[in-house]
């Protein structure tokens, strides 16, 4: 073989071997993209509107992944369980004659599980972050719950408002209540 028909077999095979790594690359992207997307559902849409691009916000889920999975996460025991499951009832009962408190004795309440399970709950953002890597359907009815409450130590929100907050923190606070562990309701839901 002669010099330039090596240089030329090594060239072409330079290029395969980097159109195959570029692929494989593309590729790991977008199973980590369908990934995300997948368990983050829509706090990834949320994500890329708040960081503007999807690179961004996936290195942000991703992020919130890692920082998440070193919490000790833990279920409730069951003597918790009951405990909070009476102060809920407790908060909507008390909805009745004072709203705007039990709005507050709800936010309350969902800190105070948070904190139980193992959840920092010291910044609401850094709350939301982390709550959405195992309760991403939810997030947003926090999210809604907590602007309310905020209306409401202003005195802007209505009755109806209140309402609706008490709805929003019921959804997350049930998820938070749950005892199935989130890896496992994954896989109780896929069947």
């Amino acid at each position: 073989m002669s010099v330039n028909t090596t240089a030329i077999v090594i060239l072409v095979i330079v290029v395969v071997v980097i159109a195959i790594a570029l692929g494989a690359v593309v590729l790991l992207w977008r199973r980590r993209s369908l990934r995300l997307r997948e368990q983050f559902g829509p706090e990834y849409k949320h994500a890329v509107r708040q960081y503007g691009d999807e690179r961004k916000a996936e290195a942000e889920l991703a992020a919130r992944e890692k920082r998440v999975h070193k919490l000790e996460i833990r279920a409730l025991a069951p003597e918790e369980h009951s405990r909070f499951a009476d102060a809920w009832r407790k908060a909507q009962t008390r909805f009745v004659d004072e709203p705007s408190k039990a709005v507050g004795e709800a936010n309350g309440l969902i800190k105070e599980v948070m904190q139980t399970r193992g959840y920092p709950v010291g910044d609401f953002e850094q709350r939301t972050a982390d709550i959405s890597v195992d309760h991403p359907n939810v997030v947003t009815n926090y999210r809604a719950a907590h602007y309310i409450a905020s209306r409401n130590n202003k005195g802007e929100a209505t009755t109806e408002d209140l309402r609706q907050a008490m709805v929003h923190y019921r959804s997350l606070f049930e998820e938070l209540l749950d005892t199935t562990e989130p890896a496992k309701k994954e896989a109780t839901h896929e069947r």
